[in-house]
């Protein structure tokens, strides 16, 4: 069984092809490069970038049960801000995470704008399914 189809290697287009992300903050918007999530069946895998837009606060603590793997590509990420922004820990690219199934994670804001490459995926037994 195949967790994604394959997909060959092929130039991206920066430009194009970006959408809000649902339910995101205004200035959060996703790429979608790959597979896809099912949060209701807890199965699957997604392989997306994340763009935010400069100035974009997403003033929210995030919490999911799945896995997340985050890879910042250019600019630079505040995480842990307070919803208007202030304060957190500053990240620059390149910077990795890494959040099991539970992690806290944001609020966050990037004044320069900021692209970062996004894994998220189930793993049976490993996260509570």
């Amino acid at each position: 069984m195949h967790l994604k189809p394959p997909v060959p290697f092929h130039e991206l287009d920066n430009d194009s092809g970006w959408e809000q992300v649902p339910g995101g903050a205004p200035g959060v918007e996703q790429k979608m490069l790959s597979g896809a999530l099912d949060e209701d069946r807890k199965i699957g895998v997604r392989t997306r970038l994340i763009r935010f837009q400069p100035g974009t606060i997403a003033p929210h603590i995030f919490l999911h049960d799945y896995w997340e793997e985050v890879y910042l590509i250019s600019g630079e990420l505040v995480n842990g801000c307070d919803a208007e922004g202030a304060g957190g820990t500053h990240y620059a690219a390149p910077s990795y995470a890494c959040r099991p199934p539970g992690t806290e994670h944001g609020p966050f804001t990037s004044a320069e704008g900021c692209v970062f490459f996004e894994i998220q995926y189930y793993v049976g037994g490993l996260d509570g399914s």
